[in-house]
């Protein structure tokens, strides 16, 4: 678990929230767009169900939730409720998620903004695809991340 001292979050604009909505629809039926996920997670507090669409990465065979938006709600609920669905309503599949130590995130990080800069830019902590390590370690503590394991 990380220190979540550095408590950011970009709330998104209601031109973010329509087009989420729209690929979400999308991902909850199985179609990805450029990696787009259906992500389920237990409200913190209300126990129901909230669905957002994530960007599920892959590296070196495992699986990693990234919030470049910082200390979303949906990422909020994944600490409280520590296991998610992920996939389609026809395929899903249920995942522990563990949150990585701010000093492990780099290595997850840097692929996912190589990956997505073109559609997280503005919302990852100002890292880019050349970003410097130095830089990386920097945002680490404002960006969530989660390893999901079954």
């Amino acid at each position: 678990m990380t220190d979540h001292s550095i408590a950011r979050y970009d709330v998104p604009g209601p031109a973010a929230r329509l087009f989420n909505t729209a690929i979400r629809w999308l991902a909850e039926r199985g179609v990805s767009i450029q990696g787009s996920t259906a992500l389920r997670v237990r409200g913190r507090t209300s126990g129901v169900a909230r669905q957002v669409v994530i960007n599920l990465l892959t590296v070196d065979g495992r699986d990693y939730l990234v919030s470049p938006r910082g200390n979303t709600q949906w990422a909020r609920n994944v600490r409280a409720a520590g296991t998610v669905e992920t996939g389609s309503r026809r395929r899903s599949r249920r995942r522990t998620a563990v949150e990585l130590a701010n000093d492990a995130k780099p290595a997850v990080l840097r692929p996912y903004v190589d990956r997505w800069y073109w559609q997280v830019k503005g919302h990852i902590g100002g890292l880019t695809p050349t970003s410097t390590d130095e830089q990386l370690r920097a945002v680490a503590p404002s960006i969530p991340v989660f390893v999901l394991s079954d």
